[in-house]
């Protein structure tokens, strides 16, 4: 099996990556944890100009198809600049209405989803209760455990500047990472649809939501190992720079082979995204990301710590995303069953 992206694959992530490094993107996460979403709807704008969200959109619905290796490119290059807002939500939300069999939702919604006129937060059965950056996306969709899918919130504008959405999102609950603002979504709402295709179409779209969550990690920890080996070739310390030295080398040797033992296991998840590949590819990226962080802060020193640094950025996104979508524990139990031959 190749794991290689294809010479179009990479261009497409070369064109995403560039775009991103020249779009300022941590003034914009500053923004957007500040509570001003103006920068980041711009630069989501931008995002979607590459076709990014359309890969999440079946092509009857203006989007390419559902493409998650493609897309899961794309979001290691999210995570690598440390992008804010839903994206994965958003994706997760076009997956799930394309699952839905009444058409009727779909119709509604992903047009403006694939061209990044809107965008979505998502909560599922049995995932945290919290929905990211509610106050910001256009829409909030709940899925309730007796399957019941509702349009229950969205205060954000669509697009750069759009209308606003569908009311008010609930009280703001403190993360770790300031550009992630949780909140409970609001009781009631809109019935969207109602079933057991409901219930599968969640737990569709809750794998993709893993998957991309991985591939994000697998971004943020390139990120922060990379920052980390320039830092390491500038700092002296006894005359010589301290990436010269052993102990320093080898913490920075056992980073590399964390995130690049995740790198496959990602592309595989993608490949075929059986519950088990998925979790799997969520705790190995996890995983790395989070040694990656502490990696940055050990050999940054007092300097990591403060927040004028960009390395901050990075570094207070990897925990919620090692946990958001499938914390460690519950990916090894995954990955466990996935293993475990049923019982006669």
């Amino acid at each position: 099996m190749r794991f290689l992206p294809t010479d179009e694959q990479s261009d497409f992530a070369r064109t995403l990556r560039s775009l991103l490094g020249s779009a300022q993107v941590p003034a914009t996460v500053r923004a957007w944890a500040d509570g001003d979403a103006g920068p980041g709807r711009a630069l989501w704008s931008r995002i979607a100009g590459t076709g990014l969200f359309a890969l999440a959109v079946p092509e009857a619905h203006e989007g390419v198809g559902l493409l998650p290796l493609e897309l899961s490119l794309g979001f290691v290059e999210l995570g690598r600049a440390g992008v804010a807002g839903p994206v994965v939500e958003s994706a997760a939300a076009s997956v799930l209405l394309s699952e839905l069999a009444d058409e009727a939702p779909a119709k509604r919604f992903l047009p403006g989803l694939a061209q990044g006129e809107t965008s979505a937060t998502l909560t599922l059965p049995g995932g945290s209760p919290y929905a990211l950056d509610a106050d910001a996306a256009t829409y909030c969709f709940t899925v309730s455990p007796a399957g019941e899918l509702r349009l229950t919130g969205g205060g954000g504008a669509s697009g750069a500047g759009g209308t606003g959405g569908t009311g008010a999102a609930g009280e703001p609950v403190r993360s770790t990472d300031p550009a992630r603002r949780l909140s409970l979504p609001p009781a009631g709402g809109e019935l969207l649809a109602a079933g057991p295709e409901v219930v599968r179409a969640a737990e569709v779209a809750e794998r993709w939501a893993r998957l991309l969550t991985a591939a994000q990690c697998l971004g943020v920890g390139e990120a922060l190992l990379e920052r980390t080996v320039q830092y390491a070739k500038q700092r002296t310390q006894f005359g010589a720079p301290i990436g010269s030295f052993q102990a320093v080398k080898h913490r920075l040797a056992d980073t590399l082979l964390g995130i690049e033992f995740a790198r496959p296991l990602v592309w595989a998840a993608a490949l075929s995204p059986a519950p088990g590949e998925v979790a799997a590819a969520k705790l190995s990226a996890g995983e790395a990301s989070y040694r990656a962080a502490m990696t940055a802060l050990q050999l940054h020193g007092a300097v990591g710590y403060t927040e004028e640094l960009d390395l901050s950025l990075w570094l207070r996104k990897a925990r919620p995303l090692r946990d958001a979508w499938g914390t460690p524990s519950a990916c090894r139990a995954e990955v466990l069953r996935s293993v475990t031959p049923p019982r006669r």
